[in-house]
Formats: structure tokens, C-alpha cells, sequence
């Protein structure tokens, strides 16, 4: 049996030593850590959110929309499950190894491939499952390597800095998701011949997409990889083997209920609101075409706008992270999101969604990041790739939540619109689970 650190409850973790304090990741470290969420908006927004599966994948040459989405639906639920079951596993496993950056690599590189593979989803409905597998298997590989980055974070900050940096990151991803998303629409998907004489012949416009984003990943996943130090292996710890870490996963949930159930707590409550979250970004670009009177181009300039709104909240809001504390940031934007969102409700019109739905992306950016500091301030030492494989199973094991609450929403209503209050519901559920959990420790400079 291998050794587990006692886990404190969550507002019980001291302030870290002087020395400690001011060591923190050079310039060089943090910037090059960044890039890697940069690199990675190429897959989240580029391939899965705004083009290659909403404007070419669920399109009319696969089967029609509603075909086409069913059987993408299918595909990532599945990849849900995978996540649930491996994240964790994943995360125990290169802690003890001492191999982080190792598999955060592997597993970028895998998604590399896999987005580049999607090059050769012609536009045939024979090709539908191969795309939605293609995509399906790069969201499991991608999640395995969010568990290793994420842990990175306790690399290069401390808790006097975490929030910052994590902000940092978040805006990254966000600014990155920009500039792949510009790059796309002027070099390939406006004009009628693209760069290098692509045209919207056979798909090739969007199966030029993958090729482009998958470069994007590489290139932009090396800096962190030359600039973070491998993790150190706890060489207290004996090999297991894999289905062994399952038993011994157990063995820490069951110790974090007994021993931090404030942690336990947190990780339930985020699990709700950040599923939420993630129907904001699933759902908007829906909800703005069917209900606001948005068309493709005004989508796209939305989804732009929003990023980079997202990106200022994010970089703001780590500031407030380490001066008030994440749970105190979380609060505040959770209870942005429902004003804003419930006022969308009875709202019409373009600028009416402008207006609320980018002040949505404000208060989304810093939820996002101070979730993630929340966890990063919570994990013990040696285990934050274990502690963040939770985080990522516990995200996925609600998944179905929001989209549930969203469609049942609309048929007990009638209209659309509606979607927006199981949303709401969600976020409101996470708020709710999240006021009683106690609020970690903030450490002070001395």
C-alpha cells in the first residue's frame, strides 16, 4: 500500500514558508506555460466550437444538421466516459512517475494527429462517424493533457501568485482562439480562393482548417515543453499497476471525504457550475442564430468579440484571486452570469444579446480560472496530477446536466429562449453547493 499524505480540511492550509514565497516561475516559464493554452484554442475553438464541427461536420453534406449532431452528441458522450474513467488514473499515475511533462507532450502530440487526420473527412455522409471519432478521441487525449498543464501551474506559482498566473493562461487561450479564429476566416473561409488556391471544393476549405490547427497545436505546445523542468517522481510511493490505481483512487476519495470533505464539496459544486459554463459556449452561438436573428458572419464576429472580452476578465480577475480568493471571484461572476443571463431571458434582439451576451463572456473568463486556482490551492504537494485528474472527471461526470436541463427547457416552454433558463438552473445549483464550502487559505508575502 502506498503512503497518502493526511489532507487538511480547506481553509486549514498554511501560509507557505518565506523562501517559498518568492520562489516562482521566471518570465520565460510562465509565458512559454501559456502558449500551450494558446496553441490548444486551435482545437477548442477553431476545430470543435466555431468551424470545423459547426460550420462543416453537422452540415448538410454529412446527413443534415440534426443527423449529423446526433451522431457528434453520441461520439462525445462517449469521450466523456473515457475522460471520467482515465483522467484521474492519468494524473496519479505521472505524479508518481515523475514523467508530466512527458505524457503532456504524448498526449498533445496525439491531438495533433487526430485534428490533423480530420484532413480526410471528405464531405460524404459515409465519413460522419470517422469525423465525429476523430473529434470524440482528440476531446479524451486533450483532457488527459489539461490533467498534466494544469498540475504544471503549481510549478511556476505559488498561492501568493497562482491567480495571476492562472489568469494568465486563461488569456492566452482566449487571445490565442482569437488570432487562430482571424487567421482562418481571412486565409481560407472568406474569399473564394483561399491561400495556396484552396477552394470550398470537395470540403477542402475546412479540411484545410484541421491541417492548420494541428500545426497550430505543435507549434505553439513546444515552448512548454523546452522551458518547465520534468516533475519529480515520489520515490516513497511503489509501482502500481494500472487497474490497481483504480483501487487506490478509491482509497483517496474515500480519505478526502474523511479527512478534507470541503475539498469534496468543491469539487461537486464546480463539477455543476462548470458544466454550465460550458453550455454558455455550447449553446451561444445557437441561441444567437435561433433566437437573436444573428446570421454566420454576425457569429463569427461574436465569437471574436467574446474571446476577447473573456480573455480581459480572465487576466483581471487573477488579480482578485489572490487578493480576495478564488471562492470570493467565483461568487461574484457566477452571480454576474445569472443576472445577466436571466435579463437575456426576456430580452429581444441583436443588441440586446451584445450587450448581455458579452457581458456573460466577462464573468465567464474568471469563473473558468478561479475554478482551476481553487483546485491548484487545494492540492497537496506531489499529487496535483492526481488532484486535477478529479477535477477533470468530476467536470465530466455531470456533462449531461446543462444540455438536459437546456432541451427540456425548450420543450416545456415552446421556444427556444428558454434553453437559457436550464442554464441558468445549473449555475445556480453550483452557486448554491458552492457557498458552504470553506475558502482555502490565502498565503501572504511576509
Amino acid at each position: 500500500m502506498w503512503r497518502m499524505t493526511e489532507y487538511p480540511p480547506a481553509a486549514a492550509f498554511p501560509p507557505l514558508p518565506a523562501t517559498a514565497a518568492k520562489t516562482t516561475g521566471t518570465t520565460w516559464q510562465i509565458a512559454a506555460w501559456s502558449l500551450w493554452d494558446w496553441g490548444g484554442a486551435a482545437f477548442n475553438a477553431v476545430m470543435t466550437t466555431f468551424v470545423f464541427t459547426a460550420l462543416y461536420l453537422t452540415g448538410n453534406a454529412f446527413g443534415g444538421a440534426d443527423h449529423a449532431t446526433a451522431v457528434l452528441a453520441f461520439a462525445m458522450s462517449v469521450s466523456g466516459l473515457f475522460i471520467a474513467l482515465l483522467a484521474p488514473v492519468a494524473g496519479q499515475r505521472s505524479d508518481h512517475s515523475g514523467r508530466r511533462k512527458l505524457w503532456l507532450g504524448i498526449n498533445t502530440l496525439i491531438v495533433a494527429v487526430l485534428t490533423g487526420a480530420c484532413f480526410f473527412v471528405q464531405p460524404n455522409e459515409s465519413y460522419l462517424l470517422f469525423g465525429c471519432l476523430l473529434i470524440a478521441a482528440g476531446h479524451v487525449f486533450f483532457e488527459l493533457a489539461s490533467v498534466n498543464y494544469n498540475a504544471m501551474l503549481l510549478q511556476i506559482s505559488t498561492k501568493t501568485t497562482i491567480g495571476k498566473i492562472s489568469g494568465f493562461g486563461w488569456a492566452a487561450g482566449y487571445l490565442g482562439g482569437i488570432v487562430a479564429l482571424l487567421i482562418v476566416f481571412f486565409a481560407l473561409i472568406k474569399p473564394e480562393v483561399g491561400i495556396f488556391g484552396i477552394t470550398a471544393a470537395d470540403g477542402m476549405t475546412y479540411r484545410a482548417v484541421a491541417v492548420f490547427s494541428a500545426l497550430w497545436i505543435i507549434i505553439f505546445s513546444i515552448p512548454v515543453l523546452l522551458a518547465i523542468p520534468e516533475s519529480k517522481p515520489d520515490r516513497s510511493m511503489p509501482k502500481v499497476g494500472f487497474f490497481q490505481s483504480y483501487r487506490e483512487l478509491f482509497r483517496t476519495i474515500v480519505r478526502l471525504g474523511k479527512t478534507s470533505p470541503h475539498t469534496l464539496y468543491f469539487l461537486i459544486s464546480s463539477a455543476i457550475f462548470r458544466d454550465g459554463l460550458a453550455a454558455i459556449f455550447t449553446f451561444g452561438a445557437v441561441l444567437a442564430v435561433g433566437s437573436f436573428g444573428f446570421k454566420t458572419g454576425d457569429v463569427l464576429i461574436f465569437a471574436i468579440a467574446g474571446n476577447v472580452v473573456a480573455a480581459v476578465g480572465a487576466l483581471s480577475a487573477g488579480f482578485f484571486d489572490d487578493k480576495f480568493g478564488p471562492k470570493a471571484v467565483i461568487v461574484t461572476s457566477l452571480c454576474g452570469l445569472l443576472i445577466s443571463g436571466g435579463l437575456l431571458l426576456f430580452l429581444e434582439g441583436k443588441t440586446a444579446f451584445w450587450i448581455f451576451g458579452l457581458i456573460l463572456c466577462l464573468f465567464v473568463g474568471p469563473a473558468q480560472s478561479s475554478a482551476r486556482t481553487f483546485m491548484g490551492r487545494l492540492a497537496p504537494e506531489g499529487q496535483e496530477g492526481e488532484m486535477f485528474g478529479l477535477y477533470a472527471t468530476t467536470g465530466r461526470a455531470v456533462s449531461f446536466l446543462a444540455p438536459q436541463l437546456f432541451g427540456w427547457s425548450i420543450v416545456i416552454f415552446g421556444a427556444q429562449k428558454w434553453g437559457i433558463l436550464g442554464i441558468l438552473v445549473v449555475l445556480l445549483a453550483g452557486l448554491l453547493m458552492l457557498l458552504p464550502v470553506k475558502k482555502p487559505q490565502l498565503a501572504r508575502e511576509p
